[in-house]
């Protein structure tokens, strides 16, 4: 069976950590390089849910977009809930992968999946680097498309129900950024490009004054929305390349912010 280096050097490969941010923790953060694998789970973020489907599962691995531990510890107790999952996953000998801004930014990450599934030609990104790849994208759509038009390809492409947007549902768009997650700090390479929307998981409320003021539309599926469906073509990815571990993504996880 394959162990957990063989498949820490396939995803260091698929998403190098090079194309991590500086503030990011991207790698193996728990676990034996030695140990074979049998079960792997991927998931958007370990919460009391995921953590404990990954122990009555019986997982060996779990790759997690946003990383646990995030920051340093100074101690491991069960004072914290990261201290408790962290506790629960290692007691279970549970290992943690994760790829986070490194998938984000990789060449089949989750903003280039993102500007595929809604169609831009042409994708680049906002904010490149030395290998050609780099933060966020942007391109064209082929047809102009009114804003709200552009809304209902985006909730069709993350099968969601709503969304929320910052501009003229009647404007038309025809170049288009993408920045999955949290990524304010994105507008100004948005600005730069000179794009018409944004697409962004979630801003913060000046952020979208600013947008507003230069007159980039704005669309906002929600940080859960905008990364979630990369996280289930991860497990695909993998079950491709590992066809002997059973590898699934999270069943029970799901977005904490509800409509009401």
């Amino acid at each position: 069976m394959p162990t957990i280096h063989d498949i820490t050097v396939f995803l260091e490969q698929f998403a190098p950590a090079h194309l991590a941010e500086e503030w990011d923790n991207v790698g193996l953060l728990v676990g034996d390089r030695r140990r074979e694998v049998k079960n792997i789970m991927t998931c958007l973020t370990i919460a009391p849910d995921s953590a404990a489907e990954a122990v009555d599962e019986k997982v060996d691995l779990i790759v997690t977009h946003h990383p646990l531990p995030f920051t340093a510890l100074k101690r491991l107790t069960t004072d914290t809930t990261s201290g408790r999952l962290l506790w629960d996953l290692i007691s279970a000998r549970i290992s943690i992968y994760s790829p986070h801004t490194a998938f984000d930014s990789a060449g089949e990450g989750v903003n280039q999946r993102l500007a595929a599934g809604l169609g831009l030609r042409g994708i680049t990104p906002l904010v490149p680097g030395e290998d050609g790849l780099g933060a966020g994208r942007w391109g064209w759509l082929e047809e102009s498309l009114l804003l709200e038009d552009l809304g209902r390809r985006l909730k069709l492409f993350l099968q969601i129900d709503r969304l929320q947007m910052v501009g003229d549902s009647g404007r038309p768009i025809r170049t288009v950024a993408v920045a999955c997650g949290a990524a304010d700090e994105l507008l100004a390479a948005v600005q730069s490009v000179g794009c018409d929307c944004m697409v962004i998981g979630e801003a913060r409320f000046h952020t979208c004054l600013e947008a507003e003021a230069s007159q980039i539309a704005l669309l906002l599926p929600g940080h859960f929305a905008s990364e979630r469906f990369a996280v289930k073509c991860l497990a695909e990815i993998l079950s491709k390349q590992f066809p002997q571990i059973k590898i699934w993504s999270s069943r029970g996880e799901c977005d904490p912010l509800r409509w009401m």
